[in-house]
């Protein structure tokens, strides 16, 4: 099977198809250039995902990637930066394997027909030209020969006429024979041109055309298997990643396998818990005893003021609330005191550990210079010693502070761990809060003082240095406009609120919200003008009011 052979005399045909084969291939190659450009564009869109995504740094969100479900929810993400980065290597391998290969093949290629294709016209024009020749001899023979013969029929005649002399017959007779010699030579110059066309012929056919077909044959063949090995590669570098993708996969349902319920669980009570206790049951006041009764430290009745009087400062009831109260909203205690328990404890516990951080990498940094300035000691060209007292005597200073700023925090740490007793103005301050709140039994029941940490004050002495001090507490906040209502809430269940800046609440009691939930576990509310407090949000069922626009009076 050979084109030489077969198509003969499909020289044109053949140009054409051979010119189709390379517009298939540059279709091939357009193909492949637009799935690179997908695989990439698919890539930057996982990407752009999986950023888009991931936890901002230094905000509440990346604090919830410490539950497990989350942590396997970042793994995922970054595994998708991996599956991404495949499609990129997909899109890379076809464009240098393929794309780049199958286009300087193509150029490679139109240069080789470019050639075969000339060499076939140059053949053709080649025996067109000896074919000319040939009909040009052939036609000259003709006509010698027809020339010839009128010579002949002329003599004859000119010789059988007897009026004509001997002069004009030999003259005819050698005219006649002039032509007959040149068709004689015309026949010889036509015969060898016919046998060289002939010699021409059979090689265009027999040796020339079927050694430039055969060449453009081999060359479609090879076209041909070029792009089935650029198939074949298409399918491969897909085959390449597969082993990755699965890794990645195998990387997700691993994070997912390691999701822990019951340690995500543990988390929220890390995070939420308050250190309070639960509510204990409520005392059976007798009314029925002729005696005075002393209040309960766990009545109700003190703290919604029901028939008591209140003690007045400045013309004006008081009963506010310390340390809960805030004079301004951003402002945050530097001791936490405005968190729950468990909740101060873990902030401070937190910011110990970053000033020791900082102390310790102040202390390498001392040492570090120290060595140095050995380094001086010894080898003065190196440097002078004393350029380096200035640096470290700030370096000692940075520790002295940090050392000073660490045990504050541990005071404070080791106070709400039970470790060492409350600080006294707090007791004290909750002592006059408690005259302010109890007139009626400041006298009687000294030892009912609560401090912050559950200790009691009997120190009589201090009495009107706390009253003093309640007095100038409150006086702070006389200028302050009570806050708004934003709703109102009912009490789920009772609470006794013992601890400073609490309320206490009765089951079944409607009260009015002033201040949400804002993610500690406690909602601010207002039982009238002068009791506010906080209370257990999961204590209480709220419900916002999201028109109400100013403050509500109270009676």
């Amino acid at each position: 099977m050979s084109w030489g052979t077969e198509l003969w005399d499909q020289f044109d045909n053949l140009e054409k198809h051979t010119q189709w084969g390379i517009d298939i291939l540059e279709k091939y190659i357009k193909f492949v250039k637009e799935r690179t450009e997908i695989e990439l564009s698919y890539a930057k869109q996982l990407r752009n995902l999986a950023k888009k995504y991931q936890p901002k740094k230094n905000s509440k969100e990346e604090e919830e990637y410490r539950y497990t479900a989350c942590k396997a929810f970042l793994s995922t993400l970054n595994e998708m930066n991996d599956y991404a980065g495949q499609h990129e290597v997909i899109s890379e391998n076809m464009t240098s394997n393929i794309t780049v290969e199958l286009a300087r093949y193509v150029q490679e290629l139109k240069q080789e027909r470019k050639s075969y294709f000339h060499d076939g016209r140059k053949a053709q024009q080649h025996i067109e030209i000896c074919w000319k020749q040939l009909e040009s001899s052939k036609r000259r023979f003709e006509r010698d020969c027809k020339e010839a013969d009128r010579a002949q029929q002329y003599f004859e005649k000119m010789d059988a006429d007897i009026n004509v002399t001997k002069a004009d017959v030999e003259k005819a007779r050698q005219q006649a024979q002039a032509r007959h010699q040149m068709a004689e030579d015309s026949k010889a110059d036509y015969s060898s041109i016919l046998q060289k066309f002939n010699h021409e012929q059979h090689e265009y056919y027999h040796t020339h055309i079927p050694n430039i077909f055969q060449k453009i044959q081999e060359m479609e063949e090879r076209r041909i298997v070029r792009i089935g090995e650029s198939m074949k590669t298409y399918a491969e570098v897909d085959r390449q990643v597969i082993p990755i993708i699965g890794k990645c996969l195998d990387e997700i349902v691993k994070a997912a396998e390691s999701i822990d319920q019951k340690n995500d669980s543990q988390l929220v009570i890390e995070a939420y818990k308050s250190g309070f206790e639960p509510p204990g049951d409520i005392e059976f006041e007798d009314y029925t005893q002729p005696m005075k009764r002393t209040v309960s430290d766990n009545s109700l009745s003190n703290s919604r003021g029901e028939g008591k009087p209140e003690l007045k400062f400045g013309g004006k009831s008081k009963g506010k609330l310390w340390p809960f109260i805030k004079k301004n909203k951003g402002a945050t205690p530097e001791d936490f005191s405005n968190l729950p328990p468990e909740q101060r404890r873990k902030k401070l516990q937190q910011k110990v550990d970053e000033l020791n951080k900082e102390i310790q990498k102040e202390m390498d940094q001392r040492d570090a210079i120290t060595k140095m300035k050995d380094v001086y000691l010894k080898n003065p060209q190196m440097g002078d010693p004393a350029s380096l007292d200035h640096k470290l005597t700030e370096v000692s200073q940075n520790i002295e502070k940090l050392r000073l700023e660490a045990q504050k925090f541990e005071a404070w740490l080791a106070e709400v761990e039970g470790r060492l007793p409350a600080r006294s103005e707090q007791a004290r301050r909750q002592s006059g809060m408690f005259d302010a709140q109890n007139p009626a039994t400041v006298n009687n029941c000294a030892q009912d003082r609560e401090s912050p940490d559950g200790s009691y004050t009997e120190d009589q002495s201090q009495e009107g240095e706390v009253k003093v001090l309640a007095t100038d507490f409150d006086d702070e906040f006389d200028e302050e406009e009570p806050l708004p209502a934003i709703g109102t809430c009912k009490a789920l269940y009772t609470f006794e609120g013992q601890n400073e800046g609490t309320i206490s609440v009765v089951e079944g009691e409607t009260l009015y919200v002033i201040e949400e939930d804002k993610g500690d576990g406690w909602t601010r509310i207002r039982r009238n003008e002068d009791e506010e407090g906080y209370v257990p949000t999961s204590y209480v069922e709220v419900y916002l009011d999201k028109n109400a626009k100013g403050a509500k009076t109270y009676i």
